[in-house]
């Protein structure tokens, strides 16, 4: 299997319909959208569509998020990494690069979700030369805002995103390279 990059404790592949049953077993749980709208996936169908949209967005922008899976075990633990958003309008954004992770419950705590925020950024800014990434959680999700502000993200405002309000955060390159 070939994978895009690893970090520490992680490695970094494209997801595949094979992944399915994992991505269900993650985004079935509601505590795993508790910050999602709380709209947890109710068939596989739901997640094998959502990894068909996946592999569309690798066709069409040669980047999407990506599977994420512990190095000593090969343990498949959730989803990670960098999406252009170019189907969409998110708070008066289109085309731009978003960050994002989600993990199965089990790996919660581990600082698997800092791990591959750091090292989404540092391939978007180091291998894509991309300029700025944005990323952004629930209000109420300070687990999330946390991780993103540690990698060096800063609050731009507040918006609503499907009636929740969310935290809207920025990342500039080059103040990136300035804290690493």
């Amino acid at each position: 299997m070939n994978f895009l990059f690893e970090s520490e404790r992680l490695l970094y592949r494209q997801l595949s319909l094979n992944d399915a049953e994992a991505l269900f077993k993650m985004d079935s749980d509601p505590l795993v959208h508790k910050y999602l709208g709380n709209n947890p996936k109710k068939n596989i169908e739901e997640v094998e569509t959502d990894i068909k949209h996946i592999l569309a967005q690798y066709q069409r922008n040669n980047i999407g998020r990506v599977a994420v899976v512990l190095k000593d075990t090969n343990e498949f633990i959730g989803w990670a990494g960098l999406k252009k958003v170019d189907d969409a309008v998110i708070n008066g954004f289109q085309n731009h690069y978003d960050l994002g992770y989600r993990f199965l419950r089990k790996f919660w705590g581990n600082g698997y979700a800092s791990e591959a925020a750091q090292r989404s950024a540092e391939f978007g800014f180091i291998d894509l030369n991309l300029d700025t990434l944005y990323a952004f959680t629930d209000i109420e999700h300070k687990v999330s805002q946390s991780i993103l502000m540690k990698i060096g993200f800063q609050k731009q405002g507040r918006f609503i995103f499907d009636e929740d309000e969310c935290l809207w955060l920025e990342l500039k390159k080059v103040d990136y390279l300035k804290i690493r």
